[in-house]
């Protein structure tokens, strides 16, 4: 193991070791074990659904790989966005809830790392294509 490796390693036991102790330590917790619930129910839904199912559809319907990892992009936006863009007007008498307008914030981060993955597939192109007229240039004859 490098260096850089073992520092990473510890400093990412640290972390976690850290999260514990604050989680352990949390007056608003009383059952830790809720956590861990939790956090496996999560993992057996990412690891065993959510990456399979976006594997699965990436390979199978997406053929470049730009797209493909905007469309993982715009996923997990969506992932971490729907719930906040579905309750949206849901205030239950307190404005300061979900102040903001959620669905057009998710609409312009989609269009951005939309337009961010067009950009990264235009300089591909370019580069490739630039590249491409390079190599055919005829050569001088330097006889």
């Amino acid at each position: 193991m490098t260096g850089i490796r073992a520092t990473l390693l510890t400093a990412g036991l640290a972390l976690i070791g850290y999260g514990l102790y604050g989680m352990l330590g949390d007056p608003y917790l009383t059952d830790p074990s809720e956590v861990l619930v939790w956090a496996v129910g999560g993992l057996v839904i990412h690891d065993g659904l959510w990456v399979p199912l976006v594997c699965l559809l990436g390979a199978s319907l997406v053929r470049g790989p730009v797209l493909r990892g905007w469309l993982v992009v715009a996923a997990a936006v969506t992932a971490v966005g729907l719930p906040a863009v579905l309750r949206a007007g849901e205030d239950h008498g307190n404005p300061s809830l979900l102040p903001l307008p959620y669905l057009r914030n998710w609409l312009l981060v989609l269009a951005a790392t939309a337009g961010l993955a067009l950009l990264v597939a235009f300089a591909g192109r370019w580069r490739r294509r630039g590249w491409a007229v390079r190599r055919r240039a005829p050569r001088e004859d330097r006889s």
